[in-house]
This record gives structure tokens, C-alpha cells and sequence, in this order.
């Protein structure tokens, strides 16, 4: 008999202890939904999508230059309405392009520049510049002495195939050189290949031609051509091979 009730004793313990885990995982689980309920809802992430001007470059084969080379600086003066034209001519003036074998060109010059200066960084100020916009630059200059500095879109230039670049080069403050003249001053101060006559009628000093001298040596170390009326401008090749290896950035 006392086998027996003990039998039954261990039967309703058993049942008793299955009971209590039951309602133990049921409160427990209650517990957690009220604590999901409580948890504030993060707001979903923004993709922030690529402006139209980069998409535009991609899709051409153009690379964006701080991609190879983070630290080349960049500042598109065309992106803000502080430029010859007066209005902003750029969507975005945070990206400058290039076809990729100007881009590494521009990556050496750097490479160069911080050999001589180890301070001292590339800052480009234009780079590929579609055909709609040389069309709004020329529309500005066009029936003016200042032609001359921008090319006519019906011949096209080399910055509506990704293959020039203006630049100019920063200290280790991020302060632009004295080059004698500002980016975009269509002036004979502008002149390269005036610059011993500026010199010697005291409209340049020694240090702004020094300045010059620095960034085109680097420059042409890279394989970079000048241009006689501008010294912030350079060409990676002529506008004859430009057309033959490159699309037109229209």
C-alpha cells in the first residue's frame, strides 16, 4: 500500500512540476513581447542615391579622382556660382572625373608634388565638364575679347572628353599658392608664356612664377601638356587623340 501511495506521490509531483514550467515559459514569453512592443522603431536607412552628373560619368567609364588618390583635393569652382559665368553650372561640385588613365597622370603629379613638398597636396579645380555646360560658358564669352578662354563647343575641348584638368596646389593649411592671378582670370597675368615680361614690369614676383614653375614641373613629369594662356590648365594628350580613344561627354 505504501508503494503504491508513494508511487502516486512521485505521479503528481511530476505532474505538478510540468505545470509550473508551462506557466513559466507562457509568462516568460509574454514578458518579451511587451519588451519588443517597448523597443522605439529605428527609422529606416536613406540611400543616398549618386547626383545625375556622377551617374553620368560613370556610366562613360570616367573615375572619380579622390577614388585613386583620397588625397587630391577638390573644389569645382563651376559648382557655385563664384565663376566667370555667374551661375552654377553643376549639379554637384564635390566630384571631379577623368577618363582613368588622366586620373592616374594626375595621381603621379601628386605623387611628385609631395616628393618635393611633403606638405603640399593638388587641388583641381575642373575636370571632365560636359558639352552642355561648355555651352553655357561659350554662350557668355562668345561675342567678347574673352574667347579665347573657352573653347567653342562646336570644335570641343578636352574637358568634355574627360582629358584636362585645371589645378592648382595647397599648402599644408589648405591655402591655395600665390600664382599671380586668381583661377579663371582671363587676363595676360594668366599667360605662361608671358610670364618673364610680367616679371620684369613687376606685374608678377619671383615667388608667383616659382609657384608656377612647381606645379607645371610636376605636372609635366606626369606626362601633362600646358597652355599658353592659362597656368592652371593642362592637357593629358591633343584633342586629336582625345576623339579617336574617348566618348564625348555630352
Amino acid at each position: 500500500m505504501v508503494k503504491y501511495l508513494y508511487r502516486y506521490f512521485i505521479y503528481a509531483l511530476f505532474a505538478f512540476a510540468t505545470l509550473m514550467l508551462a506557466c513559466c515559459k507562457q509568462q516568460g514569453s509574454s514578458l518579451l513581447t511587451n519588451v519588443e512592443q517597448e523597443q522605439p522603431k529605428l527609422p529606416p536607412k536613406k540611400v543616398i542615391a549618386l547626383p545625375a552628373f556622377c551617374r553620368q560619368m560613370q556610366a562613360l567609364g570616367l573615375v572619380e579622382i579622390q577614388t585613386i588618390n583620397p588625397s587630391i583635393r577638390v573644389f569645382l569652382p563651376y559648382g557655385t556660382v563664384d565663376n566667370f559665368t555667374g551661375k552654377e553650372l553643376y549639379e554637384t561640385f564635390q566630384y571631379a572625373y577623368f577618363q582613368p588613365d588622366v586620373a592616374l597622370m594626375l595621381s603621379k603629379a601628386d605623387t611628385l608634388l609631395r616628393a618635393i613638398k611633403p606638405t603640399y597636396q593638388l587641388l583641381v579645380l575642373d575636370a571632365a565638364r560636359p558639352l552642355s555646360v561648355q555651352q553655357e560658358m561659350w554662350n557668355v564669352v562668345k561675342n567678347t575679347a574673352n574667347k579665347i578662354y573657352v573653347s567653342n563647343p562646336s570644335k570641343t575641348g578636352l574637358h568634355n572628353y574627360g582629358a584636362a584638368v585645371d589645378v592648382t596646389i595647397t599648402d599644408q593649411d589648405g591655402n591655395r599658392l600665390d600664382m599671380g592671378c586668381p583661377f579663371d582670370c582671363f587676363d595676360i597675368l594668366a599667360h605662361p608664356s608671358k610670364e618673364q615680361a610680367l616679371l620684369s614690369s613687376g606685374k608678377l614676383t619671383t615667388a608667383q612664377i616659382e609657384n608656377r614653375l612647381l606645379l607645371r614641373k610636376v605636372m609635366t613629369a606626369a606626362g601633362f601638356k600646358i597652355l599658353p594662356t592659362e597656368w592652371w590648365h593642362f592637357n593629358a594628350c591633343s584633342l586629336k587623340e582625345a576623339k579617336l580613344k574617348y566618348k564625348l561627354i555630352e
